[in-house]
């Protein structure tokens, strides 16, 4: 591309500099600098003689940098080592828009340019300073004066080219070479700009496919393009790297990948809408109540931004409609779509967009050499010796992209040429030509037949299932832990960030394909059977072999495919399993079997049975082998098993809405996972679950009818030995129970179920949204818990005393919550959701924000007079989560020990400063206090405009004292359009203020506002009341507490809860923004993943798997996702109960 981002290397910056003038001064500052800045920059340290030849790591080094600075100092001419590499850096330059800043040190341009004293260069009897060369030199000098560079000369530092020039700021405070260096810095970060440092090192061929994407993105009406080819091809790749390289151009950017995998049912598609709106919106994390109305708010965004989004993986058109609605889109927005379908312009004959198609190329000779050698040896250069070896390759991958990194992963596990020759003496041996090929000898190429046994069945029916749970059912019969973790390594399988198997579309059809060809003409002669069509003729026609190791046959998909065409029998015989004797996998998806479940294999592993016709189990159904069963959506009534199941793991029943009772549940000693959700009939379980010992995830989710007798084991039994018996409960919790899920089971504080959990020590998730408790008792003793969800408890009014272990607390749409409190004040929840609870005035180390009507005027202390405003209104912005649905009334706001208010534009004598500026900020220093007052703290304040959707800002308050503080505020007030407002603010810093210290207030914007006035005041009290205070009276606190978490390395305090650099990373924000509020002395890794406890914490990988608590539940989506859904339908509910 035109672009310099094409190009991607080792380093960012190359310095090329003469050491005797500039190494121990200006250059070791300047690589400092860079560093700092997060560059990668590459210098040569070595003192050597300069009259050698240059060093093969020098010119390497050149090459796999992005951007070189050329530091032309006095004496730079006098060395060939320095020309050399000056003349290499334009080679490069010319090649791959290699980026070249000069910087004149203390030198003229004009003398450069012109070859004048001192450089003046000639031919001479040294055998470096030959004709050839020295002409080489001499023009390497001129055009590298004619660059646009930097000139240091006396004191005065000033753009080389006068007729272009760069927006960057000269300070008086700094000295020429100290602001010379920042200027560098800032040319050579914007140039590069740090958005590509996401794309893969290992990007090949993508500036020779761009042409036809330039004319789409700046001469075609097309809003769309699709880009159309063979899995693996690189349409994913191309997309990224189309967005990456004109993310600048565009106000928003979002990539939603694997659309296809990941949208199995329609709510699936809840989870990419809110990314993308997400994106498209600024970064705001917001809940979209259902899959239609996340349409609607996506079309209304679309239809003002200039967005460009990539779409990955398009399945069927109905998943554009849902993602992108149907009507107009801003036309100078461009979205990609990746699709394996060739049909694609029909998607768009009934819609008002136009789309331009585009076929993906696969990679040529050159490229695939590069790419070969990337994943083989690490770099882009092909080893000496191996030039046959990898024409061989590059002729068996046929430019396939997936194929080249499959088979050179392979080879670089030994760089020797015998494994080179050992394992491409058997490409071409009776395979299929192109990919299959590949990918089939990266299959033989497995160590163990474990390995391809376990691909398969993963190939065949485990794709997108959670890996724990394949594991539990895999690990007795192919060493599934071991397997999955080779298979991983060898590129035939990953893992996504929630834990699910993956493999390439391609993998899986050629696995599925080496199955076929096991019996191409009949499947019952193959180990498995996993279409549809297929297992329903297997079953019956009564073919099964003892060659069975899996079948899948779903009666429901089925049917749908076959809607022209009548099916012989719905009702299939069981004898057609007689002669599965080594089946170990079985999904009878709504089929309807007839007769004697004895003949079924008595290895049986995995169970899978939704919508089980019977109503109970069949007595001579052989289950010892079993590791999991899911009957859930079943007509199941009781759930007795017959003998004790040694090796069951994993139970769902859930949606099994005729389910009465569980017996003889002691008869499965291993069980881990039980899953109840919605058997809403259920009104007993076995008391023996008490004593299961390895049960830890438990979920009983909508039992209503099951919690009138629920009831924990040691409570019951204590209660019994002590004479007082109360009704013999049937059901009772585990003590090894971890996870707990009990929503919406109407649990209140007066029911016989007891909240307490005092003998369920190990509890780390707890689910309880959905309730109608009032209040929870005291958790601190649940020393285990990590994660607590009480969204949708709407009665809920108080959370008390919770564990400070609580790492993520959910209280969405708790619309009575008031006050949250926790064992010790320090605020340590790393995930917190808010939103919906309008009236929570208190979360403890966190915020208050109270109404003023509500406070006394002893409350507010020397602000007091503020009550005669409390009855005015002012919109709150800032926290969506927190300001929405809000009353408007004027609210104080306190966090950090900061107390602030918006109010709308008055005039009081109490609001005038005593120190004060018409501008953003003012410096004045500190009196000695009146006599018998002491110093309290710092009122500061300041009148403006909103001029922006994202308003961003900080106040800052710094002295000579080494006294720091930058603060941005959970939320502030909106005045309206074009009206003005004022922010007030009281600051107990009284205690670090010394007399003599100058002060300087400062309102730093981001975004978003324009400043009209600040100001500042000093608050005192008298002597004899400083012991008097009222308990709430802000005066009565002494500091700004402890604020160790949001202390930088500078000694700074960044006291805000918020990650601007999402904003950033979006187009939301410009990208100095960091450097602007914090200076040059705090790197931006620093504050980047800020939250609202301060730097980002390292989290345990034992909380990082409750992240997705139940996937190792087959076929539901995770529990999160479950809440959304749940979470969204009420939210729907209650919308339509205001409109009515």
């Amino acid at each position: 591309m035109s672009s310099p981002v094409a190009h991607f290397g080792t380093y960012d910056v190359f310095l090329s500099f003469r050491g005797e003038d500039t190494r121990n001064a200006f250059t070791d500052h300047l690589y400092e600098a860079l560093v700092q800045a997060g560059l990668r920059t590459f210098r040569d340290n070595d003192e050597i003689d300069r009259g050698e030849e240059l060093k093969p790591e020098i010119d390497r080094a050149i090459k796999e940098s992005r951007a070189s600075v050329v530091v032309l100092s006095e004496n730079y001419a006098t060395s060939t080592w320095c020309l050399e590499e000056l003349w290499l850096i334009l080679e490069q330059r010319k090649k791959c828009n290699h980026y070249v800043l000069p910087v004149f040190y203390h030198v003229d341009p004009s003398d450069v340019r012109k070859q004048s004293e001192p450089f003046k260069i000639k031919v001479n009897t040294s055998p470096r300073w030959t004709n050839d060369n020295v002409n080489r030199w001499k023009a390497a000098l001129t055009k590298v004066a004619d660059l646009t560079g930097l000139v240091l000369s006396g004191n005065d530092v000033y753009n080389s080219n006068r007729e272009e020039s760069w927006d960057y700021s000269s300070s008086v405070n700094h000295g020429p070479e100290t602001q010379l260096l920042k200027d560098i810095v800032d040319i050579i970060y914007n140039k590069l700009d740090c958005k590509q440092v996401y794309l893969p090192s290992n990007l090949i061929g993508m500036e020779t496919r761009d042409k036809e994407i330039n004319f789409w993105l700046k001469q075609s009406d097309a809003e769309f393009l699709a880009i159309c080819g063979m899995g693996g091809s690189g349409k994913t790749t191309l997309a990224r790297y189309i967005v990456y390289s004109n993310s600048q151009n565009f106000e928003s950017v979002s990539i939603v990948e694997d659309i296809g995998s990941r949208c199995k049912e329609p709510h699936d598609l809840l989870q990419l809408q809110e990314k993308l709106f997400r994106d498209i919106s600024g970064g705001k994390r917001r809940k979209i109540p259902s899959v239609s109305q996340g349409t609607i708010k996506i079309e209304e965004v679309l239809q003002v931004k200039k967005a460009l989004i990539v779409l990955d993986d398009i399945v069927e058109p109905s998943q554009l409609v849902a993602l992108l609605g149907s009507s107009y889109i801003n036309k100078q927005s461009k979205i990609i779509i990746t699709t394996r379908e060739n049909n694609i312009g029909k998607w768009f004959e009934s819609k008002p967009w136009r789309c331009q198609e585009c076929q993906m190329k696969l990679l040529d000779e050159n490229e695939s050499l590069q790419l070969l050698s990337q994943h083989a040896f690490g770099s882009k250069c092909l080893m000496e010796g191996y030039e046959e070896h990898a024409k061989q390759v590059l002729q068996y991958c046929e430019g396939n992209p997936l194929a080249l990194e499959v088979l050179g992963s392979l080879l670089a596990e030994d760089s020797s040429i015998l494994f080179w020759k050992s394992t491409l003496s058997l490409l071409g041996r009776d395979i299929d030509s192109g990919i299959k090929r590949v990918l089939i000898r990266s299959y033989n190429s497995l160590p163990h037949d474990s390995n391809k046994q376990l691909f398969l069945h993963i190939a065949c029916f485990f794709v997108g299932k959670d890996k724990d749970y394949v594991v539990k059912i895999l690990e007795p019969d192919y060493s599934a832990v071991s397997g999955i973790k080779t298979l991983t390594n060898r590129c035939l399988l990953s893992l996504s960030l929630n834990n699910k198997l993956m493999m390439h579309p391609l993998l899986q059809e050629m696995g599925r394909t080496i199955v076929h060809q096991e019996s191409p003409k009949d499947p019952a002669k193959r180990s498995r059977v996993w279409r549809n069509k297929d297992s329903y003729d297997v079953l019956r026609k009564g073919k099964g072999s003892e060659t069975l190791e899996g079948l899948a046959l779903d009666m429901k998909m089925l049917t749908e495919e076959k809607m022209n065409h009548s099916l012989t029998s719905l009702d299939l015989k069981t004898d057609s399993l007689k002669k599965m004797d080594h089946l170990k996998v079985l999904q009878l998806n709504f089929v309807h079997l007839t007769g004697s479940y004895e003949n079924v294999s008595e290895d049986l592993r995995w169970l899978c049975w939704i919508g089980f016709h019977k109503r109970i189990i069949p007595p001579n159904l052989l289950m010892e082998s079993l590791v999991a069963i899911d009957m859930s959506s079943s007509n199941l009534e009781a759930f007795n098993p017959p003998i004790v199941l040694p090796l069951l793991q994993i139970l769902n029943l859930k949606d099994s809405h005729n389910l009465l009772l569980i017996d003889n549940i002691f008869r499965l000693p291993k069980l881990e996972t039980l899953i109840l959700g919605n058997c809403k009939s259920l009104v007993h379980v076995c008391e023996t679950i008490g004593g299961l010992t390895s049960l830890v995830l438990l979920d009983i989710t909508g039992c209503k009818r099951l919690r009138k007798k629920v009831n924990l084991l040691a409570e019951t039994n204590a209660t019994t030995s002590g004479g007082g018996i109360t009704e013999q409960p049937s059901f009772f919790l585990p003590r090894s129970v971890q996870r707990l899920f009990l929503k919406d089971c109407n649990l209140k504080n007066n029911c016989s179920f007891p909240l307490s959990f005092s003998f369920q020590p190990l509890l780390q998730y707890l689910n309880l949204c959905n309730n109608l408790f009032e209040f929870l008792p005291d958790y601190s003793h649940l020393k285990n818990l990590r994660v607590l969800d009480l969204s949708l408890c709407s009665r809920l009014k108080s959370l008390l005393c919770l564990p400070n272990t609580l790492a993520e607390l959910y209280t969405y749409y708790c619309k009575s919550l008031e006050r949250i409190t926790f064992q010790s004040p320090r605020f340590t929840l790393q995930e917190f959701g808010y939103q919906g609870c309008i009236n929570l005035n208190e979360i403890e180390g966190f915020i208050k924000l109270i109404p003023i009507a509500t406070l006394k005027g002893t409350d507010l202390g020397h602000m007091k007079w503020l009550k005669e405003y409390q009855d005015h209104e002012v919109r709150l912005v800032g926290d969506d989560e927190l300001t929405i649905g809000r009353s408007w009334q004027v609210q104080m706001l306190y966090e950090f020990n900061i107390r602030s208010t918006s109010l709308p534009h008055i005039e009081d004598p109490n609001m005038r400063p005593e120190y004060i500026s018409k501008s953003s900020s003012l410096s004045f220093e500190v009196p000695f206090p009146p006599k018998n007052k002491t110093l309290k703290g710092l009122d500061v304040t300041f009148r403006y405009k909103i001029s922006g959707n994202e308003c961003v800002w900080f106040a800052k308050i710094s002295t000579t004292n080494d006294v720091d503080f930058i603060y941005n505020p959970k939320v502030f007030g909106d005045p309206g359009f074009d009206e003005v407002g004022v922010w007030l603010s009281y600051w107990p810093i009284g205690n670090i203020l010394n007399a003599g210290d100058k002060v300087n207030v400062c309102i730093d914007v981001i975004s978003g506002l324009e400043v009209y006035e600040c100001g500042a005041s000093f608050v005192y009290i008298n002597d004899g009341l400083r012991y008097e205070t009222p308990e709430n009276d802000m005066e009565g606190v002494e500091n700004l507490g402890n604020l160790s978490d949001f202390r930088l390395s500078s000694g700074s305090y960044y006291l805000c809860r918020r990650d601007f650099f999402e904003l950033m990373e979006v187009g939301r924000l410009p990208r100095g923004w960091f450097r602007n509020i914090i200076g040059d002395m705090v790197d931006h890794t620093e504050v980047r993943g800020w939250s609202n406890i301060g730097r980002p914490k390292k989290l345990n990988p034992s909380f990082t798997e409750l992240k997705y608590v139940s996937c190792i539940i087959h076929g539901p989506e995770s529990e999160q996702h479950v809440i959304t859904l749940f979470i969204d339908q009420q939210i729907t509910r209650y919308h339509h109960l205001q409109k009515g």
